[in-house]
C-alpha cells in the first residue's frame, strides 16, 4: 500500500516529493542509546571527592609510559573519629580521600586514577559511616607490581595506617567476596549489672557468674533470625529481613582509666542498618531488668518492637573474613591467604594508641553510655511502634550525625542510586520522545 501511495506522488509531482523525502531522512535522529547514557552519567557521578571538579585534561609531548599493574587487596586501619566515613564526597573530609591522596603521593595511581578510581577497580569490603573505626579494613585496586608500603604511610595521617598489602587474583572484589564481617562493641561493664546495681557506682567489677550470664544471653542472637525488629523500612515477610548470626559473645572486663569497660563482639555474613546497635540497646535492657525476655523473644517474630539504639561511640569494625576465597586459592601455591596473622602484633598496637583511647576518654569524661541509659532506654516503651513516615526532624537529623556499622548502610545509599538513576533515565527517553515529536513537525 505505501509503495502504491508513493508511486503516485511521483508520477504528479516527482520532484517535490523527492525533495520532501530526502528532508524527512536529514532531520531523523538516531535511536535512544541508554547504555551511552548511563555510561556518561556514570562517569560524572557526584562520589568522586575532588576528581569530580578535575580540570580537563591537556595534550603534552611526554611519551606514554604503560605501568604493568596488578590486583591487590590492601590492609588497613583508621580512627574515624575526625572524618565524615570512608567513602569519598564531594568536599568532605573522608578515609579514602586522604588514602587517594597518599597514594598519587606515592606514586602508585595516576591522576586519572585519582579522579576516576573505577579505573583501578577500587573497591572497599564495607562501608563505615561518621565517626566509626576501623581496624582491619580491606581494599581491591590495582596498583604497580612494586609497592612501597612505608612511602603511602609517610603521605598518611597517624589516625589511618597500611598494614599490608597482597597480590590477589584478578577478579577480586573486596566487598563481593568476602564471606563475613566481624565488629566490635566497647561499653562500661556496669551497663551489663543487674538492676540493683547503680549505674554511677565507681570501681565496679563484671563477676565471673554476671560475665556467663551476659554470654547466655547474646547466644541467643545466634543462628538465623528475623530482624525486621532491628532496622527502619523493614517488613517482617521481607525476605531480606532474616540474617545469620555466627557467633556474639562478651570479652572478660578490663579497667582503664579507673573504669571498667568489655567488649562485645559480633560476628555474621551481613547487617542492617542500626542492626548491631539495636542488638546491644535491647541487650543492656533485659539484663538491666528494663524489658523480660518475652520482649526478645518477640523481636524475633512477625510482631513489631521498637528497640532503642545503643550510641554509636562504641563500634568498630574488627575484622572482614574471605574464609572462601582462602579456601580456594590460599593453598594453591601462587596466592597468600588474606588472614593477616603477620600483622596481628601492628594492628594490636594500632588499637590501643588510636581507637580504644578516643573510646574510653569520651565514655569517662562524657559517661555518654550512662546517660543514653538514664536518659533514654530506662523509660523506653518497647511495644509503642512508631510508622515509618512518623518520625520526627530530629530523629532523621540523629542519623546522620550519629555512627553505625558500615555496612549497614548499604542498601540505602545503593537504593539511592538507582532512584536517581531510573530518574534520569525516564528525562533521557522523554527528551527523545519530544525531539522525535518536533521532527515529524
Amino acid at each position: 500500500m505505501i509503495r502504491i501511495l508513493q508511486n503516485c506522488l511521483l508520477k504528479h509531482n516527482p520532484l517535490e516529493s523527492l525533495k520532501s523525502m530526502s528532508t524527512t531522512l536529514e532531520i531523523k535522529k538516531p535511536r535512544y542509546n541508554g547504555k551511552t547514557k548511563k555510561r556518561r552519567w556514570e562517569e560524572r557521578r557526584s562520589d568522586k571527592g575532588e576528581g569530580l571538579y578535575s580540570e580537563k585534561k591537556t595534550k603534552t609531548d611526554e611519551p606514554f609510559v604503560r605501568i604493568k599493574r596488578r590486583k591487590y587487596a590492601m590492609l588497613l586501619g583508621y580512627s574515624g573519629a575526625d572524618y565524615f566515613g570512608m567513602q569519598r564526597n564531594p568536599f568532605s573530609k573522608t578515609i579514602e580521600e586522604d588514602l587517594c591522596k597518599a597514594l598519587l603521593k606515592a606514586e602508585l595511581i595516576t591522576d586519572e586514577a585519582y579522579n576516576q578510581m573505577q579505573t583501578i577497580q577500587f573497591q572497599r569490603a564495607a562501608r563505615t559511616d561518621k565517626g566509626v573505626s576501623a581496624a582491619r579494613q580491606v581494599v581491591s585496586l590495582k596498583l604497580p607490581e612494586t609497592v612501597d608500603l612505608d612511602k603511602v604511610n609517610s603521605f598518611l595521617p597517624e589516625t589511618i595506617r597500611v598494614f599490608a598489602a597482597k597480590r590477589v587474583t584478578k577478579g577480586f572484589n573486596s566487598k563481593a567476596q568476602c564471606s563475613a564481617r566481624t565488629y566490635m562493641y566497647m561499653l562500661p561493664s556496669v551497663a551489663l549489672s543487674n538492676s540493683t546495681i547503680p549505674l554511677n557506682q565507681e570501681g565496679y567489677h563484671l563477676s565471673d557468674e554476671r560475665h556467663s550470664a551476659v554470654n547466655a544471653l547474646l547466644k541467643q542472637f545466634e543462628g538465623t533470625h528475623n530482624y525486621h525488629s532491628y532496622t527502619n523500612k523493614k517488613k517482617a515477610n521481607d525476605p531480606s529481613a532474616k540474617r545469620y548470626i555466627m557467633s556474639f559473645y562478651c570479652e572478660k572486663p578490663f579497667t582503664r582509666e579507673g573504669m571498667e569497660f568489655v567488649v562485645l563482639k559480633v560476628k555474621g555474613q551481613s547487617f542492617m542498618l542500626h542492626q548491631i546497635r539495636k542488638m546491644v540497646g535491647i541487650t543492656v535492657a533485659v539484663l538491666r531488668g528494663y524489658v523480660t525476655q518475652e520482649i526478645l523473644d518477640k523481636s524475633f517474630t512477625i510482631e513489631k518492637v521498637n528497640i532503642p539504639r545503643a550510641p554509636g561511640l562504641g563500634l568498630v569494625l574488627e575484622e572482614v573474613h574471605y574464609d572462601r576465597y582462602n579456601s580456594r586459592y590460599g593453598t594453591d601455591g601462587i596466592h597468600e591467604t588474606l588472614d593477616w596473622k603477620e600483622c596481628e602484633n601492628e594492628i594490636n598496637e594500632f588499637k590501643e594508641k588510636y581507637i580504644f583511647p578516643i573510646i574510653i576518654n569520651t565514655e569517662v569524661k562524657e559517661h555518654s553510655f550512662v546517660n543514653w541509659m538514664e536518659g533514654r532506654l530506662m523509660n523506653h516503651d518497647f511495644n509503642k511502634v512508631e510508622e515509618e513516615n512518623s518520625l520526627k526532624p530530629e530523629d532523621n537529623a540523629e542519623d546522620e550525625e550519629e555512627q553505625s556499622s558500615d555496612d549497614e548502610c548499604e542498601n540505602v545509599a545503593e537504593q539511592n542510586d538507582k532512584e536517581q538513576e531510573e530518574k534520569i533515565k525516564e528525562e533521557n527517553i522523554s527528551q527523545c520522545h519530544s525531539d522525535k515529536y518536533e521532527a515529524k513537525i
